[in-house]
């Protein structure tokens, strides 16, 4: 892609116009300062009025913005077959600028330096005319070449600009994405098994079966609603949680046991939404496994310095100790780096009486970030 293609005209012209401002002024001020110096020393008239060189330089600024878009057009690329055309486009303008100079002065009754079209009464250019000629295409050149590189400066920083828009638009897309797809990762695996628990329940106790249907239905509704947010009510998570473990315990009625705290005693937080299935569901997937025992699953919610504290702890096999961490809590990790950098951890530890131990730290979020909308 070439700058002229990322530059637009408008956004030429007006960079063109201010640079070509401040080098209609300087210049007219600069040979104004030299012809008053002068003045005091010869009667001669060195150097034009300003009026003439204000009208050389407007002549000169539609060649100017042409050759600029012309170069810009043509780009860099190769630079094999791009520099005589950027050459010639320079040269061009440069070699235009006395001619500019020649008219706007026969636009004048007066009689200055040169004749304007440079003729000295001879019929060819004289050595004075073409000396001027010189002097000026060698000035107007590097004040092409001056302003060709702030273009070119312009329209390469606007690509800059426009290229880490992309790229902040990108990056916000895949986080949004990569939230989404953690908060949709309530294992298959358990909800096969709570559909095949259900399926062997409608003949034993129909009714039982009929309930944990409606349960099951309610869970996956909130956890439809929760995919599509970032954040929900704390009350709303500890809900989810609830209907999870209650059909969790359902499943294992004389082995699981669960105390979770009461609605009314949680604070009214926010918290990204899912993060505490995942800490559940590790619970029990671990928690019962390699062993026969009870299991009790405990939750608790605490502030410190408005820090939320969320803790939860199960008991677990002896022998699973050293491998009770599955991929759910790498899920909470990774959502809470996401979420709040530094400020979110997950910390996980094994207490004596074979109790695994997990606890979320995140700040204490009071009103409602980002997307979040109640249901």
């Amino acid at each position: 892609m070439t700058p002229a293609k990322t530059l637009k005209f408008r956004t030429l012209l007006a960079v063109a116009a201010i640079y070509w401002s401040y080098v209609t002024v300087s210049d007219i001020l600069y040979a104004q300062s030299l012809r008053y110096g002068f003045s005091g020393i010869t009667k001669a008239q060195l150097f034009l009025p300003w009026d003439i060189r204000l009208i050389q330089h407007v002549a000169m600024f539609p060649f100017l913005v042409g050759c600029l878009w012309l170069s810009l057009r043509r780009g860099w690329k190769p630079l094999w077959s791009a520099l005589p055309v950027q050459w010639l486009l320079a040269l061009g303008f440069a070699v235009a600028a006395a001619p500019a100079l020649w008219i706007s002065e026969s636009l004048f009754s007066h009689d200055y330096m040169a004749d304007p079209k440079g003729m000295s009464g001879h019929e060819g250019i004289s050595a004075g005319a073409l000396a001027l000629w010189l002097a000026s295409a060698t000035s107007f050149f590097f004040v092409y070449a001056f302003g060709l590189a702030a273009i070119n400066g312009f329209s390469w920083y606007q690509r800059l600009r426009d290229t880490q828009l992309r790229m902040t638009a990108l990056e916000s897309n895949w986080h949004a994405a990569r939230l989404a797809a953690l908060r949709m990762q309530l294992s298959p695996h358990t909800l096969f098994n709570l559909l095949n628990t259900i399926h062997g329940q409608i003949g034993w106790d129909p009714k039982l079966a009929q309930s944990m249907v409606v349960q099951l239905a309610d869970l996956l509704r909130r956890l439809l609603n929760a995919g599509e947010r970032d954040f929900s009510r704390l009350s709303d998570e500890l809900q989810f949680v609830r209907l999870y473990l209650e059909l969790q315990t359902r499943r294992f009625p004389d082995r699981l046991s669960v105390v979770l705290p009461e609605a009314s005693s949680l604070p009214a937080l926010w918290v990204p939404s899912l993060i505490l299935q995942p800490l559940v569901e590790n619970a029990v997937v671990h928690g019962l496994a390699g062993h026969d025992g009870a299991v009790q699953i405990r939750m608790d919610f605490r502030i410190e310095d408005e820090t939320l504290v969320i803790g939860i702890a199960n008991t677990i096999s002896p022998a699973r100790l050293a491998n009770a961490a599955g991929i759910g809590l790498a899920n909470v990790r990774e959502r809470l780096q996401v979420h709040f950098g530094a400020r979110g951890e997950l910390r996980t530890s094994v207490a004596v009486d074979n109790r695994w131990l997990a606890e979320v730290r995140l700040p204490a979020l009071r009103d409602t970030p980002g997307e979040a909308q109640p249901r």
